[in-house]
């Protein structure tokens, strides 16, 4: 294998693990790690949402979030192209979201599928975010009828996922 390909490798690598990064961090409410996906300058555009700083969104989503039951973030096939210090990115990324019960007890699960399209660059010895443009494709709304939920899930350091893998 080539060093250009290597290097490659690392590189796609490097940015996918981010992407996981940022899901967790979102997920288990872990501020540090959600901001670490980009870089200081980085920039968002969440349409119809948010539009500003990659950490500025993450400070907005937070609120929002707290403001649900629970959520979670998968994302799936993503497109990297590596250019030396630069590279794009397409990630499709499905969100789950549990209001929490009105003052009847009832509340929604929303599900968004979408994707991120990503601007990232390699400084200071990582790769990160310098503009994230996300595209909500579809969402729906549904009344939730709640099944199973196991009580070990946190959005905290309480999580189990912290003894596998603390800050």
């Amino acid at each position: 294998m080539s060093d250009q390909a290597l290097t490659e490798l690392l590189a796609r690598n490097a940015i996918q693990d981010a992407l996981c990064r940022y899901c967790r961090g979102l997920d288990r409410m872990d501020k540090n790690m959600a901001y670490s996906v980009w870089h200081k300058d980085g920039t968002a555009l969440y349409h119809d949402m948010y539009k500003g700083t990659g950490h500025g969104f993450i400070d907005w989503v937070w609120k929002e979030h707290a403001q649900m039951e629970r959520h979670s973030h998968q994302i799936a096939n993503s497109l990297i192209e590596v250019d030396g210090t630069t590279a794009r990115s397409e990630t499709y990324v499905t969100i789950v979201l549990w209001t929490n019960p009105d003052r009847h007890g009832e509340q929604q699960e929303i599900i968004g599928k979408g994707r991120y399209l990503d601007r990232w660059s390699y400084r200071n010895g990582k790769w990160a975010i310098d503009h994230r443009e996300h595209i909500l494709d579809m969402q729906t709304l549904h009344d939730l009828n709640r099944g199973y939920i196991n009580d070990e899930s946190r959005r905290d350091k309480n999580d189990p996922s912290f003894q596998l893998f603390p800050n």
